[in-house]
């Protein structure tokens, strides 16, 4: 784990296939509050990661991922987070490169990484409860389910609110 004033920590989140992207953060755009939306649409597997190991991590990744292919993922629906809202996904093949990954940092792992995967994208945090509940209910109102490919692992530095991008892990095609 990544000692206090030592180095920032690291983030794993999913590269998402072009239109799945473009969909999720066109809505994280209009929605979010932009003085706090430092960040493009993602999907995070693990919010803090030792930051004193990029290259370790790395080759973590490389071990865990030789040879998967793109995850398929399904738009379940929405959740309501109390101050925003998330799109819903199941993901096994996500979960089974999460749980391998999880296996091998269990160590490193803070309570909130310890915690049951359910992947999501955030669209809307940090607004008022009464706004991201009227914003659920007309997203609700129109949703089908849709599909999104994992195209690759992204890795991370956190920066207090910005990320700093540290390497792509692409998925076998």
């Amino acid at each position: 784990m990544t000692a206090p004033g030592g180095p920032a920590p690291l983030i794993l989140t999913l590269g998402m296939d072009g239109d799945s992207f473009a969909r999720l953060d066109t809505l994280r755009r209009a929605h979010f509050p932009p003085e706090r939306n430092f960040l493009p649409a993602h999907l995070t597997l693990f919010h803090h990661l030792p930051g004193d190991d990029p290259a370790g991590i790395a080759a973590g990744l490389r071990e865990v991922q030789a040879g998967r292919s793109r995850p398929l993922l399904r738009a379940t629906g929405l959740r309501f987070l109390g101050k925003g809202v998330a799109y819903g996904f199941d993901a096994p093949a996500l979960a089974e490169v999460r749980a391998a990954l999880a296996a091998r940092w269990t160590a490193y792992l803070t309570p909130q990484d310890r915690q049951p995967f359910r992947p999501h994208v955030t669209i809307q945090n940090k607004a008022a409860p009464a706004e991201a509940r009227a914003l659920l209910e007309r997203l609700e109102a129109g949703f089908e389910p849709f599909r999104m490919l994992g195209e690759s692992l992204l890795l991370w530095r956190y920066l207090g609110g910005p990320w700093q991008p540290l390497g792509e892990f692409p998925f076998k095609r």
